[in-house]
């Protein structure tokens, strides 16, 4: 899926997402990542949805957003309550969709000027 930003921004967009890859700016990456409109497109050491910890989501409050949002693959999947924990702890506000959506909210709440973090998981299934 191809995903329209604005060309003269120089924030950080997501351009495409797909199976097996996401697209920042045009380049893409194989792995999870972590992105917010400025700054570094960070790794995200997690591989599956399965694999999220407690420890996975206190990291990306060091990042002190004012909204995060967990693109859980394929699929939309909602996390165990005490895994979220560290997230109500720091009163940041938390949404978790499939990736697909996840990407275009990304980039509606980037545009709006909001303080948006993404985490986003590939989708790394071959079946429709």
């Amino acid at each position: 899926m191809k995903l329209h930003s604005d060309p003269q921004s120089s924030l950080n967009t997501i351009t495409g997402y797909g199976i097996g890859y996401i697209e920042v700016n045009s380049k893409a990456y194989s792995h999870a990542i972590i992105i917010q409109p400025e700054g570094e497109i960070t790794p995200w050491p997690v591989n599956t949805f399965g694999d999220l910890s407690s420890e996975n989501l206190a990291s990306l409050c060091v990042f002190k957003p004012e909204l995060i949002i967990i693109g859980t693959g394929k699929k939309q999947q909602f996390l165990k309550p005490e895994l979220i924990k560290p997230l109500i702890f720091a009163k940041i506000g938390f949404e978790m969709m499939d990736s697909q959506a996840a990407c275009r909210t990304y980039n509606i709440l980037m545009n709006e000027g909001r303080q948006v973090l993404a985490a986003i998981l590939l989708d790394t299934s071959n079946s429709l």
